[in-house]
């Protein structure tokens, strides 16, 4: 990750104008191929979309990636690179001017123009949209067109990484006046052929792509929720690639001569705890409920070592702004015995839902259930479907857990969970000491201070919050050898969720 300066001195002094052989992109696409790849993921449901501003799960961004261009891209170490934007330029952090590359065509084959990015740009601020990043959207003073090529973007205070946050999934670039997305159109390598929600995707290769056209022919997308039947699908051949295999069947898969990819990430399954209602409105039980994650058999037996060990705020130790002085929490069932007692809950018993939507949410809640049995106190695992818990009970039940896909940057992070008004502040913790420090980060030029404040804001979440991280975890996925181009990409599993735009099949 570049430094806060040199990402000034590049933006401010010649735009975003690198080459995309730069930062471990492909210098040149090869000639296309054929072939139609099938993939299954995990979860899906009815409330799958393909507007970009609302994408929430797997299948969104993976269509969506299909579909839609945002004006930056994210590369291997979370750089923003050119995209749909061929430049962007600022002075200051926070008067910034985008210049639209030339060329790039929508699907139905009209030009790309200012006004669909003010449009695809604007929509965010609307609470009608939905959109889940429109807490990144509300630091915009104003869009707007400035002269034939050029968008005019104007931040309500300084925030040097406005590069990088037009690169995550949910600023993607739609035609002007955009409302129905039944019949998803965009810029992207591929276009959607047939899109039914919650059953399956067809998208097709298009030919007039801007990068060059993409090697594969068709993809088709669908979910198998069970891991089980997931696995056999890719055992008969019945698809290519699958998404979010257990750790458990890894050595099986490979020794039956298929493929893995593992990305090693920033991502997590955290456990939350409502801070608004009880329990989790007693902070004697929000600590003992922390001192329960035995984080080294969860590494261990549950993710078969395919993690880090986590302490309970969201910057992982590859992050230049991690910082290492936050305590470790230890798994202490005899602490959290006098804690829970403390808070005049010893006996109790106290629901937990799970569900296999949040990753492994159901081993690591059977491990919790065998602490808190030596800590005095209960907890019923109740297990719902993947259908749904996102809508029905994320956020929503008193104890339960989230899955968090990795974030480019500390303020992206913080900014969508950790913020008191954040749209997914997960266990409803506010702090306004913690919400000053990251407007204060946002406009720090000096690199070492604003070190300093991203880490007391790791010691707030992991002191304060209703969250419980036990572990930043790798993401496995499964391939027929067929598949080729592959390669890790931290932004998440299927190389970020790109993989369309990149492989090919053996063969074809």
């Amino acid at each position: 990750m570049i430094g806060r300066r040199d990402a000034i001195r590049l933006i401010g002094g010649g735009g975003l104008s690198v080459g995309l052989g730069a930062c471990g992109f492909e210098p040149a696409r090869p000639e296309p191929v054929g072939g139609r790849l099938r993939v299954a993921v995990a979860v899906s449901s009815t409330a799958d979309t393909m507007d970009p501003a609302r994408q929430t799960v797997v299948t969104d961004f993976c269509r969506c990636a299909m579909v839609y261009d945002g004006l930056t891209t994210l590369d291997d170490r979370f750089r923003p690179q050119p995209a749909l934007a061929e430049a962007i330029e600022t002075a200051d952090a926070r008067d910034w001017s985008i210049r639209l590359r030339k060329g790039v065509r929508f699907h139905d084959g009209s030009p790309l123009t200012v006004a669909d990015v003010v449009y695809s740009l604007r929509r965010h601020l609307d609470p009608a949209v939905g959109s889940k990043a429109k807490v990144f959207a509300d630091q915009f003073a104003s869009v707007r067109a400035d002269g034939p090529d050029r968008v005019r973007i104007v931040l309500k205070s300084p925030n040097a990484d406005l590069p990088t946050i037009l690169g995550i999934q949910q600023f993607q670039i739609i035609r002007d006046g955009t409302r129905d997305f039944n019949r998803p159109i965009g810029t992207g390598p591929m276009r959607m052929v047939e899109y039914i929600p919650g059953v399956r995707s067809l998208a097709a290769r298009f030919d007039d792509y801007w990068r060059g056209a993409v090697r594969l022919g068709e993809c088709e997308l669908f979910a198998i929720a069970d891991d089980s039947a997931r696995i056999n699908a890719l055992l008969s051949g019945d698809v290519d690639l699958i998404h979010a295999i257990n750790p458990r069947i890894a050595r099986h898969l490979t020794g039956a001569g298929f493929k893995l990819l593992e990305t090693r990430s920033s991502g997590y399954t955290n456990l939350i705890a409502r801070l608004d209602r009880a329990p989790g409105n007693h902070p004697d039980f929000v600590e003992g409920l922390k001192l329960l994650l035995d984080r080294e058999t969860m590494r261990t037996a549950i993710f078969r070592g395919y993690a880090t060990i986590a302490n309970d705020q969201p910057i992982a130790p590859t992050n230049p702004y991690y910082d290492p002085s936050v305590p470790q929490r230890p798994f202490d069932p005899e602490r959290a015995r006098f804690l829970f007692r403390r808070a005049g809950l010893a006996g109790t018993r106290v629901p937990m839902v799970t569900s296999t939507a949040a990753d492994k949410s159901d081993d690591m809640a059977v491990l919790i259930q065998d602490a808190a049995a030596r800590a005095g106190i209960g907890f019923d695992i109740r297990r719902v479907p993947s259908d749904g818990y996102w809508t029905n009970s994320w956020m929503k039940v008193p104890l339960g857990f989230g899955n968090t896909n990795p974030r480019p940057t500390a303020d992206i992070i913080f900014t969508q969970f950790f913020e008191s008004n954040a749209p997914w502040n997960e266990s409803g913790w506010k702090n306004g000491r913690f919400d000053r420090l990251l407007v204060a980060a946002r406009g720090e030029t000096d690199e070492a201070r604003r070190k300093s404040l991203y880490g007391e804001m790791q010691h707030l979440v992991h002191d304060h919050a209703g969250i419980g991280i036990p572990l930043f975890l790798s993401l496995l996925d499964a391939h027929s050898p067929r598949v080729k181009g592959l390669r890790p990409m931290p932004q998440g599993g299927l190389m970020g969720f790109d993989f369309a735009a990149h492989v090919w099949l053996e063969g074809k």
